[in-house]
């Protein structure tokens, strides 16, 4: 076991058996848990740290980055000069998603055509 983990189980226990966890809110039900199974063990609780603090991993931070700047370019006049360093630098985060192993379909509004098409015809 982990220091840090040992650690949270003793002021566990220690809160426990002071009656500091009787009576919260939530209590007896069931936990909603994130799904850090893809996650290696011995990196979840570094993980999980770093995620309350607000940080992301790597990959979802530049999936956040190339989401920004493609509200950017859409929002951008073509002729603009910065337009096509934006553009290549969305082109760079898409490949490093890619590579990755994460799709970039979300930047094209694949998945917004496919839904709004999925709703016209349960309407019909």
């Amino acid at each position: 076991m982990w220091l840090l983990d040992q650690l949270a189980e003793q002021h566990i226990r220690a809160a426990q058996e002071n009656g500091d966890l009787d009576n919260l809110p939530g209590e007896g039900k069931p936990l909603q848990l994130d799904d850090d199974s893809h996650v290696p063990p011995e990196l979840r609780a570094g993980y999980r740290l770093l995620k309350n603090s607000g940080f992301l991993p790597p990959e979802l931070e530049t999936r956040r980055e190339a989401i920004e700047i493609n509200d950017l370019l859409q929002q951008l006049d073509p002729t603009d000069p910065r337009y096509q360093d934006q553009s290549n630098r969305l082109k760079v985060l898409e490949l490093r998603l890619r590579q990755a192993g994460m799709s970039t379909d979300f930047l094209y509004g694949r998945y917004a055509t496919a839904i709004q098409h999925h709703f016209r015809e349960e309407e019909e």
